[in-house]
């Protein structure tokens, strides 16, 4: 009897576990910090393996421990929202004294392997957790520039790469993180359109003007064509060791017309459909740049 039970829960922790550190986000942000670190590292060692294991473990670890205290935080905000009425805490399968000690392991777990990595890493991946559980969370239901300052944490985790492999911050980390930093407001505008009923249960106001309005399509058009100029940047020269041949810009910057397509129609068609779409292209884009970006490097 004690060993089925034992096999029951198991996949019940595991799956609870997955779902409050939100493990596909989480392991989208570290193959962003994979990617930067790529970018970053010049002559490949047997070392460099260790490195990369503990970046990705403590990236993983910040990541979850910030979706662990956002979550803690907008329980009761959670349990009105039909898209996440069902994560752990307000379905009542972690309680909210577990979920604290978790996020605080995974705190200190996740500082402590990146210390490892260097300083700056750590000193980063701080800076990020703080912004997104002391500053993002909070404003979600206060402002639409919550959007704005969710941007920084999420940009972070393209450049930590770069500081990881590197050990310094410059141009070429902070290429990296303008790209990103741009990238945020299509994708969550996008994400603000489509489920705009269901944040307006919970108080949250996620567009630019808080309506799912001409602007707002406008500034999405906008921030999509910032990316995008961004993105190319590293083929002029202007970004230091970030460099990106003619070809591959050129790449990228197809990649960045795709995205601003659906942009624009969004515009055009101002409905949940469109935006979902944007919202889906937006994630491919980012993956599929970062992939040029690291062949870019490898191949010339």
């Amino acid at each position: 009897m004690d060993t089925l039970n034992h096999t029951i829960t198991k996949p019940s922790l595991f799956s609870s576990f997955v779902a409050i550190t939100k493990a596909r986000l989480a392991l989208s942000v570290v193959f962003s910090t994979l990617a930067g670190y790529l970018l970053g590292v010049s002559d490949w060692s047997s070392q460099n393996w260790i490195t990369l294991l503990f970046l990705m473990v403590g990236g993983y670890c910040m990541v979850g421990a910030s979706n662990v205290f956002n979550q803690i935080i907008e329980k009761d905000l959670d349990a009105l929202m039909d898209r996440t009425k069902n994560r752990p805490l307000p379905a009542g399968t972690i309680s909210k004294q577990n979920a604290f000690i978790l996020g605080v392991v995974l705190t200190v777990l996740g500082l402590a392997i990146l210390y490892y990595v260097n300083a700056k890493t750590a000193m980063f991946g701080a800076i990020s957790i703080f912004m997104y559980v002391s500053l993002y969370t909070p404003l979600k239901t206060i402002t639409p520039l919550s959007v704005f300052v969710g941007a920084f944490p999420g940009a972070i985790p393209y450049m930590l790469g770069w500081v990881a492999a590197t050990g310094h911050f410059g141009i070429e980390a902070g290429t990296l993180f303008i790209i990103q930093f741009f990238w945020q407001f299509p994708h969550f505008w996008a994400i603000g359109w489509f489920l705009y009923d269901d944040y307006k249960k919970a108080g949250f106001f996620m567009l630019p003007t808080g309506k799912r309005d001409k602007k707002t399509a406008l500034q999405t058009i906008l921030y999509t064509i910032w990316m995008i100029i961004a993105s190319v940047l590293p083929a002029f020269g202007f970004t230091g060791k970030l460099f990106l041949t003619k070809i591959s810009a050129g790449i990228v910057f197809i990649l960045g017309l795709w995205m601003l397509f659906y942009a624009v129609k969004l515009y055009k068609e101002m409905d949940a459909k469109a935006a979902r779409k944007l919202m889906i292209v937006s994630v491919s884009y980012i993956s599929l740049l970062q992939i040029v970006f690291i062949l870019d490097k490898f191949l010339r």
